[in-house]
């Protein structure tokens, strides 16, 4: 299954708030119905994002070929539906580049753009286990957070997707998926995808990952990215911050699983990102809440960042951007 693709002339995704009750996919016409979909999280993950970016703006070159402010404003209004991931503006710029060339130029791109994130994916699963194995030296137990798998990506995924591969070859030995708040990714989502794929694991309720691996349970954790820094400092769904330094004081690896794409050369470290705030509604009845989507990970806490194209080890000095 893909989460998102072209078909017919039109946007088609799975719906990620049904899951993991209902299968459903969206059939996305018009943008103002993407941006609805990128903002309620109906499609999320920066993979996806970038995809999403890219195929909403061959979506409004068809729409509005003669009308070259509303494709400008169509354009402004994709990259910016949510501001903390590198990958949704990036893709949304990268085709928008091409609509001088019409329609069908700006459609061949996006779908580029569709089809390197699948071929990312791939590498991230090989060169992720790979390092896995070598940092752990048996088959570990693993510790994942929010949704990383297929659904946040095309198909495969980041950091899922080396979970998985270990899975395949046979070295997995269980993982424990973190349940995620506000909107409980890692216990519908990532659930959802380790049961298909066969994989034993347990959901870890919010905030216990790091007295798990305190309490000896996890030999590494794998999480995604939704930004990486020029120094390395990498911006993820809340709670990745915690799992880091529950890491480092349990002597684990902490393991950044993203593809190049995600890499923001021109942001300098995690202080110059705009986190997204998401409205309290999500996460109490009515009551004030702190409800940011994401946190910051300083990069001294990160054992390697692992990209479809290389590895960055940022505690031993390693730069993404070098």
């Amino acid at each position: 299954m893909r989460t998102i693709d072209w078909v017919d002339g039109a946007i088609e995704i799975i719906d990620q708030t049904a899951l993991p009750v209902e299968e459903r996919v969206l059939r996305l016409t018009t943008v103002p119905e993407l941006i609805t979909a990128i903002q309620s999280l109906a499609v999320r993950g920066a993979p996806a994002l970038g995809v999403a970016g890219a195929l909403g703006v061959a979506l409004a070159a068809r729409l509005h070929a003669d009308d070259d402010q509303k494709l400008a404003d169509c354009v402004r209004a994709i990259e910016s539906a949510r501001p903390t991931a590198v990958n949704l503006a990036r893709g949304a710029r990268r085709t928008a580049r091409r609509l001088p060339d019409g329609p069908d130029a700006a459609l061949t791109e996006a779908l580029l753009v569709r089809d390197e994130e699948i071929a990312a994916s791939e590498a991230m699963a090989t060169r992720g286990a790979d390092l896995i194995t070598e940092l752990c030296g048996r088959a570990p137990r693993m510790l994942t957070h929010c949704n990383t798998g297929g659904l946040a990506a095309v198909v495969g995924g980041t950091a899922l997707g080396v979970v998985l591969e270990l899975h395949r070859r046979g070295t997995l030995r269980d993982v424990l998926a973190s349940e995620t708040r506000p909107l409980l990714q890692g216990a519908r989502l990532t659930a959802w995808e380790l049961t298909r794929a066969g994989v034993d694991f347990r959901v870890a309720v919010d905030g216990a990952g790091p007295f798990l691996m305190a309490r000896g349970e996890v030999d590494a954790v794998v999480v995604g990215a939704d930004r990486i820094c020029a120094n390395g400092d990498t911006i993820n769904k809340i709670g990745t911050y915690a799992h880091a330094l529950g890491a480092q004081r349990a002597g684990i690896p902490f393991v950044v699983v993203a593809p190049e794409s995600t890499i923001d050369p021109d942001t300098p470290d995690g202080a110059a990102v705009e986190i997204e705030d998401r409205s309290g509604a999500e996460v109490t009845a009515g009551f004030p809440a702190a409800n940011p989507a994401f946190d910051v990970t300083p990069h001294d806490l990160i054992t390697a960042i692992v990209t479809d194209r290389r590895t960055i080890r940022p505690g031993s000095g390693d730069r993404p951007d070098s």
